[in-house]
């Protein structure tokens, strides 16, 4: 009985190798955006308005946190048909996502915030430094959704119907939904 009970409280092996890879993510940007209060203190830093795009890219990625906790929540009350529209649908909020950060790079490029500098200072290297690794772990998860999405369409059956999986995609699917927050109202901060 005891074994029992300690086996259902030990955390699955990939499920702690996801908590430390988040915990070294977190580490990686904490430490970016550490320079970038030192940096601004040096002076020489250039304010700009974030594009419109980055703000709606925002309420994207929100969203398909809450579509993936509602993905999940498909899955293991073995609802297939919601499954698929769930998990079809985060997909594309994430790669609405994505598609929405590009456009507000452009947009930034077009205003003459560079990742160069051109002599305006760094403000806007460290914006296109920063979300720009971000966007890599983004799509790092949207290539996760698309595999899980195509599985869940051509699959015919379930052979073990485990949400281990699914619950591991969840939980770095709503990390990188929440970094991308906190970056976004650093930088909001920084820019004032």
């Amino acid at each position: 009985m005891n074994t029992a009970i300690t086996q259902r409280q030990k955390i699955h092996p990939h499920k702690l190798l996801m908590w430390i890879a988040i915990c070294s993510i977190c580490m990686m940007f904490a430490g970016w955006t550490s320079a970038v209060m030192v940096r601004k203190a040096q002076g020489n830093w250039m304010l700009f308005s974030f594009p419109a795009s980055f703000y709606i890219s925002t309420i994207v990625i929100l969203l398909s946190s809450v579509s993936m906790h509602l993905t999940v929540k498909a899955f293991q009350n073995r609802n297939t048909p919601l499954f698929k529209t769930l998990i079809t649908l985060t997909a594309f909020l994430g790669v609405l996502f994505v598609i929405l950060q590009i456009v507000g790079f452009y947009q930034l490029s077009n205003a003459g915030i560079s990742l160069a500098g051109n002599g305006e200072g760094v403000s806007g290297s460290f914006v296109y430094v920063i979300a720009g690794v971000h966007i890599a772990h983004v799509l790092g998860g949207v290539i996760a959704l698309v595999i899980t999405f195509l599985l869940a369409v051509f699959r015919k059956k379930v052979k073990v119907y485990s949400s281990t999986s699914l619950e591991i995609l969840g939980t770095y699917w709503h990390f990188v939904d929440v970094l991308w927050v906190y970056l976004f109202l650093f930088f909001l901060y920084n820019q004032q």
